[in-house]
């Protein structure tokens, strides 16, 4: 039995619990994850990727003004700020996409209005969860947030997802729970199986009978000798190490993980499976950095960036909107972005100093008047 020898090794708070509930506290089964609030769900990769993308898209996307048509101007400066609390207006869109996507609802707390329209001027956005409503008699809202009463005049409210007859929109994460539940069981799993399985490491035998006291101690004193190092076991004669190797593809966690990642995409809107590159029985091809940066903004971002266009737009006067500078996501080659200048211009679609302006060079003085020259036969195609 002395085969082995050796010596043993010995914030200011805003919410009354964390936000996301760690694993470890949650059960095991799917049914009982607890997606009441919003930041459980962030937990499946897969939802806040794309929660993260949209959101980072929007915060980070050039915003111009238009006071007329064609007439881009930097934004106002009550917009440029619309919480009013210094962070900027980037912050507030990150926290508007973070709140439609996730619950279908922004609520906002009305802090000022436009004299002349009445419109919001100061709108701070309050999180979906703390935020419920309940209707009168009449049929009218009663809004609360934080367990206070919000005069219905101070609550501004955009939906996504609106359901006839139904004041809210609807919740994907609410809609969609047993598959984001499914996920973060299968993360659940996956910790508990290479942490906590109830399966032995190795197997430690040997050709001798032993009672229940010589093997303690050979566990024992294997345990001492290697426990902590990196170095060699060595055994006597009659002894054999075995370790044992369980593959996690026979409970079908990595199966389910990856399943449940491009069904949590899907939830989002089509495109977000294949950006991020989960399985989904098919799979888009990109040709070129462009192209996939244009199937981002036509499947997966537009739609949400349109929603908040509009949202923007009714807090200014009729006629004037807001947009989204979309090319700054459109990402070219240099080749094929100088051939598109060169095609506007001489179709006299720009002007020296713009496309300039695009390429952050500053502005020629012979750079405002239109080019002379015949239109152009020249095509992006052209070798």
């Amino acid at each position: 039995m002395s085969f082995l020898f050796g010596q043993r090794e010995q914030r200011a708070p805003v919410f009354s619990e964390p936000p996301i509930p760690p694993n470890s506290a949650s059960s095991s089964g799917f049914a009982r994850v607890d997606l009441s609030r919003t930041e459980a769900s962030l937990q499946k990769v897969a939802v806040w990727s794309c929660v993260n993308l949209v959101a980072t898209v929007a915060e980070t996307m050039p915003l111009a003004f238009y006071p007329k048509p064609r007439d881009a101007q930097p934004l106002l400066p009550w917009m440029a700020d619309l919480a009013g609390d210094g962070y900027g207006l980037p912050d507030w869109l990150y926290q508007f996409v973070y709140s439609a996507m996730l619950r279908g609802n922004v609520y906002g707390i009305v802090g000022g209005r436009d004299r002349a329209r009445g419109t919001p001027n100061q709108i701070m956005l309050a999180h979906p969860d703390r935020v419920g409503v309940t209707l009168d008699t009449e049929g009218q809202p009663l809004w609360r947030t934080n367990g206070e009463d919000v005069p219905a005049g101070n609550m501004w409210h955009r939906r996504v997802h609106p359901a006839p007859g139904s004041l809210l929109g609807l919740s994907p994460i609410a809609l969609q729970a047993t598959t984001i539940a499914t996920g973060i069981s299968a993360l659940q799993f996956g910790a508990s199986w290479f942490q906590d399985g109830a399966h032995p490491s190795g197997i430690l035998s040997s050709e001798q009978a032993l009672d229940a006291k010589q093997a303690m101690t050979a566990k024992e004193r294997f345990m001492a000798a290697v426990h902590g190092r990196r170095e060699p076991a060595v055994l006597g004669n009659g002894w054999k190490y075995q370790t044992i190797q369980i593959s996690p593809n026979e409970s079908q966690f990595l199966e389910t993980n990856n399943y449940t990642a491009a069904e949590c995409c899907r939830i989002f809107g089509p495109g977000f499976a294949e950006i991020f590159g989960y399985e989904t029985g098919g799979s888009l091809t990109y040709s070129n950095i462009e192209q996939r940066s244009l199937d981002l903004l036509t499947y997966a971002v537009d739609p949400w960036l349109v929603r908040i266009e509009r949202a923007l737009s009714e807090l200014l006067a009729p006629g004037q909107k807001v947009k989204f500078n979309r090319a700054a996501l459109v990402r070219t080659d240099l080749l094929t972005r100088y051939r598109a200048h060169a095609i506007a211009l001489q179709n006299r679609f720009a002007i020296v100093n713009e496309v300039r302006d695009l390429e952050d060079e500053g502005p020629v003085p012979w750079g405002d008047t239109p080019f002379e020259g015949q239109p152009s036969t020249v095509s992006i195609n052209d070798n």
